[in-house]
């Protein structure tokens, strides 16, 4: 009996530590929540001034999550671009072409501007 007891206790550690690790990498991919609350808040704030928008908690983890799905959207798209150029560091210019790639050529211009300035 103790031999059927330890192995659960085993595997309900192996599940635990799983879960923990899930979380940990989880974690490691979020925005920081500080950054994301100041980037929305600023753009609606320069889109309606005379207005006081607030935006609750689930609309900023929406807004989260969407930015790193971008990013890593963004990211698989450039080093795509990357690798077919046979290189294996990620430059500006492979940003540019997936941003293009990806349906967003009107960031194209802010971006170069941004990088430039």
């Amino acid at each position: 009996m103790d031999h059927v007891r330890l192995e659960y206790l085993n595997e309900k550690s192996k599940v635990s530590s799983e879960m923990e690790t899930e979380k940990v990498e989880s974690e490691m991919e979020e925005l920081p929540k500080t950054i994301v609350r100041r980037v929305v808040n600023d753009k609606l704030n320069e889109c309606s001034p005379d207005t006081d928008i607030t935006v609750n908690k689930d609309s900023r983890l929406a807004f989260s999550e969407s930015a790193r799905i971008f990013i890593h959207y963004l990211s698989a798209t450039a080093n795509d671009i990357c690798k077919e150029s046979k290189r294996q560091t990620i430059n500006a210019d492979d940003v540019l072409k997936a941003i293009e790639e990806i349906d967003f050529p009107e960031f194209v211009g802010l971006l170069k501007a941004s990088l430039d300035g």
